[in-house]
């Protein structure tokens, strides 16, 4: 049961690069990565540019929101799960093939990695282990 307002989520600063949009809040990050893109090395530097500039000696989650097919090198999750301050990794997707993509990406990641048919429940999974840890 929800009781009183919800609490209105601010985005602090939205990044539009090459393969999409990275959206900055509080304490996590949300990537919508446009529709046949490709997750290279070189641009998840700049994503982990991106949560250094807004997350430095601060914890923080990233959602991986993915509304559009794309490509991820999979190596790049052996440069963020160097991230001691990323305590959360969620995709979310209503795909099938994201599913399948998603047990190959938490075999390269090996940190607290989930995924989620709905946002909100993402959203909800991201904010307790950024709080607990």
């Amino acid at each position: 049961m929800k009781v009183g307002q919800p609490k209105k989520t601010v985005i602090v600063r939205e990044y539009q690069l090459e393969i999409g949009k990275v959206q900055v809040y509080d304490n996590y990050m949300v990537s919508i990565f446009d529709e046949g893109s490709t997750l290279t090395l070189e641009r998840a530097y700049q994503i982990i540019g991106i949560s250094e500039i807004h997350f430095r000696g601060k914890n923080f989650g990233f959602i991986s929101l993915r509304k559009h097919s794309y490509a991820i090198d999979p190596t790049i999750y052996n440069y963020l799960r160097e991230l001691e301050n990323l305590k959360a990794f969620a995709i979310v997707s209503v795909k099938e093939v994201d599913m399948h993509n998603f047990k190959i990406e938490k075999l390269f990641y090996k940190k607290p990695m989930k995924f989620f048919i709905e946002f909100d429940n993402a959203l909800a999974w991201v904010k307790q282990r950024v709080k607990v840890k």
